[in-house]
């Protein structure tokens, strides 16, 4: 954002803040649709209607696409369909697409029927697929030859057309079914002979299935450096292309997406109270589940802690050394699973390296915190129960780390949500019931 937008932003919440909304209704549509969008976005809900009433229409579609679900939603709520078939008109089908997906179906419908045949027909073509998969993720606007036109007729082609799709580094060869049949890269166009044909330059590639996931569409992309791709139904026909913008804009999603989920939270900084107390509390009470699990095996071992006091006081260091261990053994698992690095074939050389780590680790800090403990409490026996503990604890947080994901990857369940809370009160159970443990067996 340049200084003079910064400026301009600036003007108009400060005007907003005053509750002068006719007053900003200028300089407010002078700013770009992405600083629109923010404004709505770090705006109060019972502001944001009076900030939608002072944007003017032809503005309307391109702050849509720049909102985030959970706005875009709330947002939507003051539209009728025949104004957001108006509004949206000029987007990319997919981008109409991502916002009609926010819409209850039947006002999807009768959005739909506002608008026109050509528009409504690319839509339902768009729409029929997940919103996770590559069809949800295409666009159809693109560029179609055929693999006998020559170079020369193609280039008058476009020249007629007078402008080409953004993201168009190839244009796309079919047959005179629609069958897809390669690339012809823009490049292999300008440097040949003009008599050459299109089949001569065009090269043989593979084309995504619209039913892939999106998380394929993203590896394929990040793999072969791709800045467009073509999209093919069941029986090879080319239906539409995704871009590399089309691809990024899903990584943010499903970043989003997945911060929203680990943490319990909605996507919106200024969602409603109530709806900040239901998501929040739900985190909450498993939280509290597993605390009351491990404070459970603490209170097996009560006698232990009130003859040796000391125990108390380190307890919760064995624990904690261990949750730590868990979430880095559990974050590289993740990772690996998320990036297709992890296989049946390298999975017991990464246990076996992680259990090195794990016991290595555990020897060295619990030698340190040994030698800390004896000079605290001049009790050498502390020393020794630390060691055997934290090797335990850590050598259960490498195999918690690394199994639990693959469990819930196996059940269908998102490791990278409910992974975490379940290693750290593996660990804090294992520490706990280690560490007090071996002090009972000691002290007894």
């Amino acid at each position: 954002m340049n200084e003079k937008s910064k400026s301009h932003t600036h003007d108009v919440l400060e005007i907003l803040k005053k509750g002068k909304y006719s007053e900003s209704k200028e300089i407010f549509n002078s700013l770009p649709a992405y600083e629109i969008s923010l404004i709505i976005e770090s705006s109060p809900p019972k502001r944001r209607a009076l900030i939608w009433q002072l944007i003017e229409e032809e503005n309307e579609g391109e702050i849509l696409k720049n909102l985030s679900d959970d706005v875009r939603e709330t947002v939507l709520s003051y539209m009728d369909p025949n104004e957001l078939a108006t509004v949206t008109k000029d987007l990319e089908p997919d981008e109409i697409a991502d916002i009609l997906q926010d819409l209850p179906k039947q006002i999807m419908k009768e959005v739909l029927d506002k608008m026109s045949y050509q528009n409504k027909d690319i839509l339902e073509t768009v729409l029929k697929y997940p919103e996770d998969s590559a069809g949800g993720l295409m666009n159809t606007d693109f560029i179609v030859v055929r693999p006998y036109h020559s170079v020369e007729l193609v280039l008058r082609y476009l020249r007629i057309k007078n402008s080409i799709p953004l993201s168009t580094d190839n244009l796309f060869v079919v047959s005179r079914n629609n069958k897809f049949r390669g690339v012809l890269p823009i490049s292999n166009l300008i440097t040949n002979s003009p008599n050459e044909i299109v089949k001569n330059i065009m090269l043989e590639k593979n084309a995504l299935n619209a039913e892939i996931k999106s998380s394929e569409v993203i590896k394929i992309f990040e793999r072969d450096d791709l800045i467009s791709a073509p999209v093919v139904d069941q029986e090879n026909n080319l239906i539409g292309r995704i871009t590399f913008d089309d691809v990024i804009d899903k990584i943010k999603s499903e970043a989003d997406g997945s911060l929203k989920q680990f943490s319990g939270l909605s996507g919106d900084t200024f969602e409603k109270t109530s709806s900040a107390i239901k998501s929040r509390g739900f985190w909450l009470g498993i939280n509290l589940f597993t605390a009351i699990i491990a404070s459970s095996v603490i209170n097996l071992f009560k006698d232990t802690i009130e003859e040796v006091i000391f125990l108390a006081v380190l307890m919760p260091i064995i624990a904690s050394m261990g949750g730590v261990a868990a979430t880095q053994t559990l974050t590289i698992t993740v990772r690996g699973l998320a990036l297709g690095q992890i296989m049946s074939s390298n999975y017991f050389y990464l246990l076996s390296r992680e259990i090195t780590v794990g016991i290595v680790n555990g020897i060295f800090w619990s030698l340190i915190l040994g030698l800390i403990s004896f000079f605290w409490f001049n009790e050498i026996t502390i020393a020794l129960i630390i060691l055997l503990s934290m090797v335990m604890n850590l050598f259960m947080a490498v195999i918690s780390g690394m199994g639990i994901p693959l469990i819930l990857k196996f059940l269908k369940l998102d490791p990278a949500i409910a992974g975490s809370v379940i290693v750290t009160t593996i660990t804090d159970v294992v520490g706990f019931l280690s560490f007090l443990g071996l002090a009972t067996l000691f002290y007894s």
